[in-house]
């Protein structure tokens, strides 16, 4: 049993049991449809089950349906703080070789296996357990704390908005606000042995074009060279064959700073002069794998493909769905600019659906960062804490509005397999390292001043 716990709040056994009932429950968020159904309604049926002196003692005002945002008054509301996870998650592909089935939160060789361990129900369900557990020992908080956990992350709904303009009315300017987004990542960079404890200063914009083509049609037993599926197919290896140039933001640069003292022997020289060294280093990272050749450029790829509908038929019509994550620094318009000039055909129409420009950099060499670094050094003291642009998106970035500090992190270990599992099959969080997480968020909020 933990150290801070008492007779009256949640043992590690009982935060293990919460995530496991709040995983099991498939909150998937849906674009364009509300998330009111079953499943979250569920949700806060269990999350007031297993969380019962923060629905006690907390301020809860719910947001589009089923959004919490709870109110935690401090001894002070001079400088307050928002904490946010999601209670969404993607939805689950049939054919994913998941080795435990998504839903059933299986705990198997020390890990709680299912769609939201990681992404974003073990950190709600970490932040919670910490809260609960402060509440029981009667502890108030230096600030007010707010907790925000958003419905529809995952589909870029509402909840974030309206969490936003709810403390906008309300005159809330928060100090600090934290999100999911890094973690502490194994094997994070190459001849660095240590753990990266990454903390998202901004993130990248995340935006969705359709490349569309339209053509004559007709029965495939009389086929014309060039037709739309020819064109678009052309137009996607195009895209395809020209990556967007690399390039070091400040965040990196920082980044790769902090790293110096902890890489390879024959890597610190280079490292330390970070400023020198950039087009060596940027192109080093990007051959080094897709998860450091993100860091360094605006990535573009095709997510969806239509065109026919049947064997035998010629499309009218070929479309492709591009997803673009924009590099701090480049903006929309650049960057759909750069793609029609690389594809290089009229005929192939680009419309930008959501268009969203990457986030603004919160401060690094700030007291509230530093806080953030102080918490994690209580929680993960191997670990090396450190600024980065984060490649996903987040409710976060709806936060900027109202806030110039806001950060992304995870208080979690993740291998390089556990973070290819997101959004993806296996996905998985070490019973260990969810309960570490506990004592992170702990640690935070107890030292707020």
């Amino acid at each position: 049993m933990s150290n801070d716990v008492t007779p009256d709040s949640p043992t590690d056994d009982d935060a293990v049991a919460a995530l496991v009932a709040l995983v099991r429950i498939p909150t998937v968020s849906v674009a364009g449809e509300p998330s009111t159904g079953a499943p979250f309604t569920e949700f806060l049926i269990e999350h007031a089950r297993r969380f019962p002196l923060m629905h006690a003692r907390l301020a809860l005002t719910l947001l589009e349906g089923t959004a919490m945002l709870f109110h935690w008054r401090g001894a002070s509301s001079e400088r307050p703080v928002v904490l946010m996870a999601h209670l969404d998650v993607v939805g689950v592909e049939s054919a994913d070789p998941w080795r435990h089935p998504a839903f059933s939160a299986e705990i198997t060789n020390g890990e709680i296996w299912g769609r939201g361990t990681l992404d974003d129900k073990g950190s709600l369900t970490a932040l919670c357990i910490a809260v609960e557990r402060l509440l029981a020992r009667g502890i108030t908080p230096a600030q007010d704390i707010w907790l925000s956990f958003g419905n529809s992350e995952e589909v870029s709904g509402a909840a974030a908005s309206a969490a936003v303009e709810h403390l906008r009315t309300a005159g809330v300017r928060p100090w600090f606000v934290l999100d999911e987004g890094g973690a502490v990542a194994a094997r994070a960079f190459p001849g660095v042995a240590k753990p990266l404890a990454v903390i998202g200063v901004a993130e990248k914009g995340t935006t969705t074009i359709e490349l569309t083509v339209a053509g004559r049609g007709g029965h495939s037993s009389t086929p014309a060279r060039g037709d739309a599926v020819a064109r678009l197919a052309r137009a996607i290896v195009r895209l395809d064959n020209h990556t967007f140039p690399g390039s070091l933001p400040a965040p990196t640069i920082e980044m790769l700073t902090r790293l110096a003292p902890h890489a390879a022997p024959a890597m610190r020289p280079v490292l330390s002069r970070t400023g020198r060294f950039g087009a060596a280093i940027t192109k080093a990272l990007q051959v080094a794998g897709p998860e450091s050749a993100a860091m360094t450029r605006t990535t573009a790829v095709v997510t969806t493909l239509s065109g026919s509908p049947g064997h035998n038929v010629l499309a009218s019509v070929a479309r492709a769905g591009v997803n673009l994550r924009i590099m701090v620094g480049d903006t929309v318009a650049g960057t759909v600019e750069r793609i029609r000039r690389v594809i290089g055909d009229d005929r192939v129409q680009i419309t930008v659906g959501d268009a969203n420009e990457p986030s603004p950099v919160s401060p690094w060499d700030d007291d509230a960062f530093r806080l953030i670094e102080a918490a994690i050094t209580d929680s993960h003291p191997d670990a090396i804490p450190t600024p980065y642009v984060m490649m996903g998106g987040t409710d976060a970035r709806f936060f900027t509005t109202i806030c110039p500090r806001v950060y992304r992190f995870a208080p979690f270990r993740m291998s390089k397999e556990q973070r290819a599992s997101v959004h993806a099959y296996d996905e998985r969080i070490g019973v260990r390292d969810f309960l570490d997480g506990i004592g992170f968020y702990a640690h935070l909020i107890e030292r707020v001043a």
